[in-house]
């Protein structure tokens, strides 16, 4: 492959634009609220983190099919790859700040099962 068809980035930041910002945070806010909506059975599960994975897994294939409808399907959309990439990438953000949002309540549910 010559190298004139390589596409050149000069930087982390070029890369980095206004759209895989909200590719970030819409896919990290999906996850986030099917973790909250799920919270109760997410807390009580002995399996906790399979719920985490099984959001991530999900909302990542999500994002990998609307990104090949778009590139094979809808006219006037070209699907991306760094799109999904940032799709992933904010799924794995959203059950982060779940986890550490909700890491104390879950230890005190534990406590008290312990108790009980």
């Amino acid at each position: 492959m010559p190298g004139n068809y390589i596409p050149h980035i000069s930087n982390f930041w070029e890369w980095i634009s206004i759209d895989k910002l909200v590719h970030l945070f819409i896919f990290g806010v999906l996850v986030f609220l099917i973790l909250y909506g799920f919270r109760d059975q997410y807390f009580s599960s002995t399996k906790k983190y399979l719920f985490g994975i099984i959001s991530v897994v999900i909302t990542s294939l999500y994002g990998m099919i609307t990104e090949i409808l778009q590139h094979y399907v809808f006219t006037g959309r070209s699907g991306n790859r760094f799109d999904f990439y940032a799709d992933a990438t904010g799924a794995l953000i959203g059950w982060l700040v779940f986890y550490l949002l909700f890491r104390k309540k879950n230890q005190r549910l534990t406590k008290q099962r312990k108790i009980n």
